[in-house]
């Protein structure tokens, strides 16, 4: 029993000196106190991190500097390879001559309708062969398809006439023919006359995208050549060649696309006219062979 006393006692007091004690229960508080400023240090120090700034000219250094901005299609050609050169100068000047062309023939086909229409007019008001044939040969018609086709089917109805064929009785038919024949021979000259310069622009068409893109394989090669021989990878070093390759091909198709959308719009202005000397044709020969039963 007095074991137990004393146990008691001893609790007691230590108690007591416990919460008498402020010094102890001060210290026992102050090192999650004294932690604090250790917490908070890491968030002062990226206060220096936040001043490194990129600079500009670095960023312009490491891109090849603002000379690649002004790149232009002048500078490219004149940075690019002989083969590229050569290239891409062949492609202009077949482009020049398709507008060339396009000009020559639209000022060809409009004053071409324009002296068919005249003739058909004067054609029709003739009354003999005799006048069919002076306003065939006549100077204001010179080097017109259908005035020739007229000329050349009444020439052959007065050759025989001269050579003392009756070509309004016996001999009409033959007369006949070979006026036929005549004309003809000059509609098949009509075709191969109307159709110049379509095989330039066929053949601009057809190879100009090809040329340009073996000025572009050949530029890009060369490119990947400089490339291993630098040893980087900068774009900004790349770029320039590579663009100067495409610029090849873009000629090509600049060359190409206009001679084939010229080449089929005369390909329908000469299926036109071709049509319009067919019907003449038949106009002619019927005038010729009505005449010929009248007997003029």
């Amino acid at each position: 029993m007095l074991k137990k006393t004393n146990i008691i006692l001893a609790l007691a007091g230590a108690a007591v000196l416990m919460t008498g004690s402020p010094v102890l229960a001060q210290d026992a508080t102050t090192p999650p106190a004294a932690t604090a400023p250790a917490a908070t240090a890491p968030a002062a120090t990226p206060a220096p991190a936040a001043t490194t700034e990129t600079d500009p000219g670095n960023v312009g250094d490491a891109v090849g500097g603002e000379g690649h901005g002004d790149i232009t299609p002048i500078s490219m050609f004149m940075e690019a390879g002989l083969v590229v050169k050569v290239v891409m100068i062949g492609l202009v000047l077949a482009s020049i001559f398709s507008w060339t062309i396009l000009l020559i023939k639209i000022f060809e086909f409009g004053g071409l309708n324009r002296k068919t229409d005249q003739f058909l007019e004067s054609f029709r008001g003739a009354r003999t062969i005799a006048d069919m044939r002076r306003v065939a040969t006549s100077d204001e018609f010179d080097g017109n398809p259908l005035a020739d086709m007229a000329a050349a089917a009444t020439e052959e109805v007065e050759l025989s006439r001269q050579a003392g064929l009756s070509v309004t009785g016996e001999h009409r038919d033959s007369a006949l023919f070979r006026a036929q024949s005549a004309v003809a021979a000059v509609q098949a000259g009509l075709a191969a006359r109307l159709s110049g310069g379509q095989q330039f622009l066929a053949s601009t068409g057809s190879v100009g995208p090809f040329v340009g893109l073996f000025g572009t394989v050949y530029g890009i090669m060369n490119s990947f050549i400089g490339i291993a021989q630098s040893n980087t990878t900068n774009l900004a070093v790349v770029a320039p060649g590579i663009a100067e390759a495409l610029l090849a091909t873009g000629i090509g198709l600049f060359a190409a696309i206009p001679a084939v959308i010229f080449y089929n719009y005369f390909n329908t202005r000469i299926s036109a006219y071709g049509t319009r000397s067919d019907g003449f044709s038949a106009e002619l020969l019927n005038a010729i062979s009505r005449q010929l039963d009248k007997g003029a």
